[in-house]
């Protein structure tokens, strides 16, 4: 049976079409997928993203720690609740998984990383932790809610009474009593992802639906993502590729030169050497949907959609693909046998609401 969340009932309440996603139930929809999307480009939606794992980090060897394990550098961080993107990565640059860092202070770290990955990214953590002296530990006791769309800031602000959060840039996190607040997100819009209690979870989450904010689900988080360029673990990114082949070179910071993080040599040898494969978007015309795993043509070379979907505020079939390395203007997409054009561009799709593309 898969796991629950501290919404699970609400959710049911909510005529939630619930499905089994990374090993727990949650709502693929409450009913219209496409209205859940325009909430949050237009409004303001939530989502419950309570299977993400809280990890923190705490100890007098936390920033050499993590210095370490990931590919980008957390001795960016200068101030408390800074926030940081980044990969971690394997012996040969393959990406276990991509994660948020925030700095609280020079002993803790938070770290939130993908449900799917958990068992595997805990492993990895505390095996590379052993030289260290840091303590690692899961918040099980924590839920999480994305609160997204370009009202969403104004109504967590009256919702908590939490005026000093108009301050709060974005990539940086605050508490609130009770609550850890940081100004990120995975759709593209501004607003808040909110760690709380379990025990308040529910409580949050109606008093954010009576305040106007639309119940969201795995379906409009996805749509909204991919039109917002961003790279989904397992599909657009794994132990297989590294950032440079998944457009997130970035976030690998080469510089100090002496930082030995994992990954680096590979890393350092593709980048010598050069990558066979990039990841770029595309947009077909209207009509078929190019799903993951639909080959590509680019020139010579063949590659393949790893994300796809009709983007409802591009009003256009999108994807994102990882072809062959070199410019290329358009490309062929293998849909049911025939070959569609599709016009390579650089991601994002939309963002802020605005088709960029």
């Amino acid at each position: 049976m898969p796991n629950r969340t501290a919404l699970y009932d609400a959710h049911v309440a909510a005529s939630g079409k619930m499905v089994d996603f990374a090993g727990w139930s949650l709502p693929i929809n409450y009913g219209s997928q496409l209205d859940e999307h325009h909430a949050v480009r237009n409004s303001a939606g939530m989502f419950d993203v309570s299977h993400m794992t809280v990890v923190d980090i705490r100890g007098p060897e936390a920033g050499p720690f993590l210095r370490r394990l990931l590919a980008n550098d957390v001795a960016r961080l200068k101030d408390s609740g800074q926030a940081l993107y980044g990969c971690m990565l394997n012996d040969e640059g393959g990406v276990i998984d991509d994660l948020i860092t925030y700095f609280l202070d020079e002993t803790f770290y938070r770290t939130v990383v993908n449900a799917a990955t958990r068992e595997a990214d805990l492993d990895w953590i505390r095996r590379q932790a052993g030289d260290f002296d840091v303590e690692i530990e899961e918040r099980e006791d924590l839920a999480m809610i994305a609160v997204q769309g370009p009202k969403a800031r104004q109504i967590v602000i009256d919702l908590l009474k939490a005026p000093a959060l108009e301050e709060l840039k974005p990539f940086r996190s605050s508490s609130h009593g009770d609550y850890f607040i940081a100004r990120t997100g995975y759709t593209g819009e501004d607003g808040f992802e909110v760690l709380l209690p379990t025990s308040l979870a529910e409580s949050f989450w109606k008093g954010l639906a009576d305040a106007g904010v639309v119940p969201c689900g795995l379906g409009a988080r996805d749509s909204l993502r991919l039109e917002a360029g961003l790279n989904l673990y397992g599909q657009d990114m794994d132990t297989s590729t590294s950032p440079l082949e998944s457009n997130l070179g970035w976030t690998v910071a080469f510089d100090p030169e002496d930082r030995d993080f994992i990954g680096r040599r590979a890393l350092e040898q593709q980048q010598s050497e050069g990558v066979n494969h990039q990841l770029v978007g595309l947009v077909l015309d209207r009509g078929a949907i190019p799903r993951t795993g639909a080959k590509v043509h680019a020139g010579d070379g063949q590659g393949q959609v790893t994300s796809g979907s009709f983007g409802p505020t591009i009003e256009r079939p999108i994807a994102l693909a990882r072809i062959p390395t070199g410019s290329f203007e358009t490309v062929e997409v293998e849909l049911r046998g025939k070959r569609l054009p599709g016009r390579v561009v650089k991601p994002p799709f939309v963002r802020a609401g605005k088709v960029r593309v």
